[in-house]
């Protein structure tokens, strides 16, 4: 039998709120609790040193076209689970955990699709409904149509970027976690609009590495 906490940590990558299920997640690199401060418009005041890592993670980001990697998701009961994750921008994620898992999450066509083929259901949500959606954006600038709420300076080599939809910030929130030498994405962590965390954490890292249009097929009656 599948564990329900991990459906959950899948569900909170949606950025829904359907599974009652509560907890914190607790990997290394952590929330630090420094932050800067705010406006009155929710928007952080950045240092002109923060500022230039700020500018230096939105170039990382929009620069990226495709990315393999492995990941370990931690749901927000704590459990972890691994697999590996393909993006190709714009808009395409997938999410492939390992076996036994039988889960997979693919956003492709502006949709988000939770995929348990063990039962055969299937559930999506729209895109633009899932913090996540905000990763794949064409461009993404931590202003206008989003909001930068929180930035946390380095520390041990990690700084951390909190971006809402600026018009639907209780959608919830993506946490980008970055390497600061060199600037490359570490991990992010999606907090939805009940509080729940899920972390996920990256590694064996290859960007721009050739992705096939296949990985996104969202169809999975075929």
């Amino acid at each position: 039998m599948k564990s329900i906490n991990l459906i959950a940590g899948c569900i909170g990558l949606l950025g829904m709120t359907c599974l009652g299920i509560t907890g914190s997640s607790n990997q290394a690199a952590a929330q630090i609790t420094v932050s800067t401060a705010s406006n009155n418009n929710g928007a952080v005041q950045l240092s002109a040193q923060d500022q230039a890592l700020s500018d230096q993670a939105q170039t990382w980001i929009n620069n990226l076209t495709t990315l393999e990697a492995k990941f370990q998701q931690i749901a927000p009961d704590g459990q972890r689970s691994t697999g590996t994750v393909w993006i190709k921008k714009p808009d395409r994620i997938r999410f492939e955990y390992n076996k036994p898992s039988q889960l997979l999450l693919v956003a492709n066509d502006g949709k988000m699709v939770f995929h348990d083929s063990e039962v055969g259901q299937t559930t999506t949500i729209p895109l633009d409904q899932s913090p996540l959606g905000l990763l794949l954006k064409p461009q993404l600038s931590f202003s206008g149509d989003v909001t930068m709420t929180n930035f946390t300076p380095p520390n041990n080599g990690l700084f951390q970027i909190t971006v809402v939809r600026t018009a639907s910030p209780s959608d919830g929130s993506l946490t980008l976690i970055f390497n600061q030498n060199p600037i490359m994405l570490r991990a992010w962590r999606v907090l939805d609009a009940q509080g729940r965390t899920t972390m996920v954490d990256l590694y064996d890292l290859q960007p721009g590495v050739s992705v096939k249009n296949k990985l996104f097929k969202i169809d999975f009656g075929d």
